[in-house]
């Protein structure tokens, strides 16, 4: 039989004042109280937006004005549950008593999924490493890997390979901005000598010159190639839907994107760890330097690892940054965080989320 859950603690409307008045963000949904004060500078409306509705009762907030919220927003918040609400539930908490406010009921289809998260009756087991158990989740993979949590992942059993497979956000500016800048004047200055040829492997007689005055081109169109990789990988492999019989595969997609989205505010996994990102920028560069003379290959080499520099700063950004409201940055972060748990499979990549924002700003 399992353990019966511990009892609920109550607050009374002084004690809940006293914890606001210290600098907490405590809302509440009916006579459940949540604490929300580390999901602050997370939150996708701004940090401002969410402690104007401190001690306040956001039950309508769920499901209308300011935005409207999806299932996995509630199932979040059930995670920073802390206890309920003593005296009248439909009042808010302010200035020590409880004042009325005007609410609306949540939708009652919604209702049976706000419920605690149980970690220990949860598909996987979280005091071990996850890769290993999510292949044998079968039909609930896609499910289970599209319910985020607040809670870091663990993959593997190596404390050597675990630590790779994470990153602070600052190591890929700091690991590939040097290795861009040095490459890029190494192979100007190789075109700014005269012998490259384009084609020249083919046909001498139609080869064409490779100026030093090409290499801004070449970088832009870099910049582009990037993009149209990054749009290709995202869509089609890190969103695809591995098939429910294949153990290898759920495991291939959990490793590669579906961690993000089960935990995507673990923030040492929001940005390609330096070992595993040097796998992929090496066939990149490889590919390039078999189709193109050296100095055009790495020419488009550079320009695509700005390109990616830049992707996965702007990516760190929008989960952990506070963009200005009305802002682009402001409409990709929202966009990006409806992407989290709305429509997670939907086109997510950072130039959508760039063409969403423009359209809404000008709307």
């Amino acid at each position: 039989m399992a353990p019966a859950p511990p009892p609920a603690v109550s607050f009374s409307p002084a004690e809940v004042q006293r914890r606001l008045a210290a600098g907490a963000c405590w809302v509440r949904c009916g006579a459940r109280l949540y604490d929300l004060t580390g999901f602050l500078r997370h939150h996708p409306g701004g940090e401002q937006l969410l402690r104007a509705r401190a001690g306040q009762d956001v039950s309508a907030d769920l499901d209308g004005p300011p935005h409207r919220h999806s299932a996995n927003a509630r199932l979040w918040l059930e995670q920073y549950y802390v206890g309920d609400l003593q005296g009248d539930p439909q009042g808010s908490v302010e200035n020590g008593t409880v004042t009325s406010v005007n609410t609306r009921k949540s939708d009652p289809f919604m209702e049976p999924k706000l419920k605690m998260v149980d970690w220990d009756q949860d598909l996987v087991d979280w005091r071990k490493p996850l890769l290993w158990q999510v292949g044998h989740l079968g039909e609930k993979y896609d499910e289970w890997v599209h319910q985020p949590v607040i809670r870091p992942i663990r993959l593997f059993h190596s404390d050597l390979i675990e630590s790779l497979s994470k990153s602070v956000w600052y190591s890929v500016p700091v690991i590939w901005m040097p290795l861009m800048l040095y490459l890029s004047w190494s192979y100007y200055q190789t075109l700014a000598q005269g012998n490259v040829r384009l084609f020249e492997s083919f046909s001498t007689e139609y080869s064409v010159a490779m100026p030093e005055s090409v290499f801004p081109g070449l970088f832009i169109m870099g910049l582009f190639l990037w993009s149209l990789l990054e749009y290709l990988i995202h869509r089609f492999l890190f969103h695809m839907k591995p098939p429910s019989n294949s153990y290898y595969l759920i495991m291939l997609h959990f490793v590669l994107h579906g961690q993000h989205h089960k935990a995507p505010f673990d923030d040492s996994r929001l940005v390609f760890p330096p070992v595993p990102a040097s796998l992929g920028i090496a066939l990149f560069y490889l590919i390039l330097r078999l189709l193109l003379p050296e100095a055009v290959g790495g020419v488009l080499f550079v320009g695509g690892l700005l390109g990616y520099v830049i992707y996965d700063m702007i990516h760190y950004y929008l989960h952990f940054g506070s963009p200005h409201k009305g802002s682009y940055l402001y409409h990709m972060k929202a966009h990006h965080a409806k992407h989290h748990f709305a429509f997670q499979k939907s086109d997510c990549t950072i130039w959508k989320h760039l063409q969403n924002s423009i359209e809404t700003s000008g709307a």
